[in-house]
């Protein structure tokens, strides 16, 4: 009877790890252009808070901050700093907020109430999109990017808690990771800003 057991066990494991590499295969697949070639960043759309449909081509010519960001959470107070730094850079840079919930069930909010949030506590004018997954298998398509050197150049590493930092280049290409404990006005972030 245990054989059994073990075996059944061991069969759903094979079937998960199975279902789970081919959801991945598909997940890199579709991140490749028509042309074979792996996306760029300015390849993206995504929506917006208020549902808008933003194309990331927009952002082409300033250094980029991609943010994962939670209302619940002991750094959510990064908001007030983030917000600060697009106010003082906003000829230069510009900050994509991502809320996710991947963490402590720290953003449990809809769309609707995370926009509240952030305008009512923050005062946030910076773009914050619809809220995704940035880890596990329904990992959002720009999260697959930003974490895949295959993918980004050079970089495998995903977030670990929530407020982690991207920076890009004003050519779309990645180029540092910051830990959430990394405050946004950092002297090294000031200094990638201002390169």
């Amino acid at each position: 009877m245990k054989n059994l057991l073990f075996l059944g066990c061991l069969l759903l494991l094979v079937s998960a790890y199975s279902i789970s590499k081919t959801h991945l295969s598909k997940a890199k697949t579709s991140l490749v252009s028509k042309h074979g070639k792996v996306k760029s960043f300015y390849e993206f759309t995504m929506k917006d808070l208020e549902g808008n449909e933003v194309d990331f081509k927009t952002f082409k010519g300033k250094k980029i901050m991609v943010v994962n960001v939670a209302s619940k959470c002991g750094y959510t107070p990064q908001y007030e700093a983030l917000q600060k730094l697009y106010s003082e850079n906003s000829d230069k840079l510009i900050i994509l907020g991502f809320p996710a919930n991947n963490f402590g069930g720290q953003e449990p909010g809809s769309n609707e109430e995370i926009k509240s949030f952030c305008s009512e506590n923050y005062g946030v004018t910076f773009p914050v999109f619809e809220k995704v997954s940035v880890k596990g298998f329904d990992k959002h398509p720009i999260y697959r990017w930003l974490s895949d050197a295959e993918l980004n150049g050079w970089n495998n590493e995903e977030p670990s808690w929530n407020f982690c930092k991207y920076m890009l280049n004003e050519k779309g290409e990645l180029i540092k990771f910051f830990p959430s404990k990394v405050e946004p006005l950092d002297q090294e972030i000031l200094d990638l800003i201002n390169a």
